[in-house]
C-alpha cells in the first residue's frame, strides 16, 4: 500500500516539475486542444530546436506527452496530451467560432462520430467532410454510434471543398486530412483510423479518444459574440 502511494506521489510531482517551466506550460497549452509535430510546436511557440527538444524531453519523461508516427506521411511523428495526466487542468475559452467542421481522409468514420458527440455537448453548431469523401458513412461506424446513443443513419459524406466556410474553425481528425488541407487554419487530433484498422475494437478506441478530445476542446470554443 505505501510503495503504490509512493510511486503516484513520485509521479504527480513529476507533472509538477515538468509544468514549472513557461516554456514547457506554452506547450502544454498548445497539446490540449490538438496535436502537433515538434517543427509545427516550434513554429508557433517560436522555440529554438534545441530548446523545444529539451522541453519534449521532460515532458514526456513526465509522462505528460507521448509520440505517434504520422499514418500518412510516415516521416513525420505528432506529440500529444496524455490526458489523465493533467485531469484536473481545463483549458480556458480561446476560440470563438460559429461553427466546426470535423475532417477526415473518407469522412465515413472519425469525422462522422466527432461532429455527431459534438453536436451533444456544445451549442456550436457541427459538421463534418472529407479530403476524398467515401460514398457513404462505414457500416461500423453507424453501428457504433448506434451503440452509444448516436444516430449516424442518415448522415452523408461530403467534400471539404464544399462544406468549410472562411468563419469556420476546422479540426482535421486524421494525420492525412491534416497533410493535405493548406492555407487552413485547423486544429490537428491525430487518431488512428478505425477503418484501416478494421476490428471493433479498434473503433471504441477512437469512439473514447475522440470523445475525450471533444470534451476539452467544448470548454475552449464559444459563440462569436453578438
Amino acid at each position: 500500500m505505501n510503495i503504490d502511494a509512493s510511486s503516484t506521489l513520485e509521479g504527480r510531482a513529476r507533472v509538477h516539475a515538468a509544468l514549472g517551466d513557461p516554456g514547457r506550460l506554452s506547450i502544454v497549452d498548445r497539446l490540449l486542444l490538438g496535436d502537433a509535430s515538434p517543427g509545427e510546436l516550434g513554429q508557433v511557440l517560436g522555440l529554438p530546436t534545441n530548446l523545444l527538444a529539451h522541453h519534449l524531453k521532460q515532458l514526456q519523461e513526465a509522462g505528460v506527452i507521448e509520440r505517434r508516427r504520422s499514418e500518412g506521411d510516415r516521416r513525420r511523428t505528432y506529440l500529444r496530451l496524455v490526458p489523465q495526466s493533467l485531469s484536473g487542468l481545463v483549458p480556458a475559452a480561446v476560440r470563438r467560432a460559429p461553427r466546426i467542421v470535423f475532417v477526415c481522409t473518407h469522412n465515413s468514420a472519425r469525422s462522422q462520430l466527432a461532429a455527431a458527440l459534438w453536436s451533444h455537448t456544445s451549442a456550436v453548431p457541427a459538421t463534418s467532410a472529407g479530403t476524398q469523401p467515401a460514398p457513404h458513412v462505414h457500416p461500423r461506424t453507424v453501428a457504433l454510434a448506434h451503440r452509444h446513443g448516436l444516430d449516424l443513419g442518415r448522415a452523408a459524406t461530403r467534400h471539404v471543398e464544399q462544406t468549410v466556410r472562411p468563419d469556420d474553425l476546422v479540426v482535421a481528425v486524421c494525420d492525412t486530412a491534416h497533410e493535405q488541407l493548406t492555407g487552413v487554419d485547423r486544429l490537428h487530433w491525430s487518431i488512428p483510423d478505425p477503418v484501416r484498422a478494421g476490428s471493433d475494437d479498434d473503433f471504441e478506441r477512437a469512439y473514447t479518444d475522440i470523445a475525450d478530445r471533444v470534451e476539452r476542446l467544448a470548454h475552449a470554443v464559444h459563440p462569436p459574440r453578438e
